[in-house]
């Protein structure tokens, strides 16, 4: 499994936004992608910054989103943030919910 983290400036004020915006328009598009499985997003309290995690089937498809779907998805989010988005991507390793191969080894 593969994971893409999206770290987000909110404008003041947009958290509401935000939430209805992912609940309508988003989630709704990432459900279509291939390979897509699950997004979470998280805040600190008193904090502007928001990170976002969408867990995708393989790196393949993560990577067909980001070449696709993704631009939509920027759009949405173009008047709720200051900035442009930082996106990190990495394989899952390891998790209590999804299954993953066994095998894997942490480089050292």
């Amino acid at each position: 499994m593969f994971v893409r983290k999206l770290t987000l400036n909110l404008k003041p004020n947009m958290s509401t936004q935000l939430t209805s915006a992912v609940e309508k328009q988003i989630n709704p598009l990432l459900r279509k992608q291939q390979g897509f499985k699950d997004q979470m997003a998280f805040v600190k309290p008193g904090s502007s910054e928001v990170e976002v995690i969408s867990i995708w089937d393989s790196q393949t498809d993560a990577e067909t989103f980001a070449r696709s779907a993704y631009n939509d998805v920027l759009k949405i989010y173009a008047n709720l943030i200051e900035g442009s988005p930082k996106v990190e991507t990495a394989e899952m390793l390891y998790s209590t919910f999804y299954e993953i191969p066994t095998g894997k080894k942490i480089a050292a």
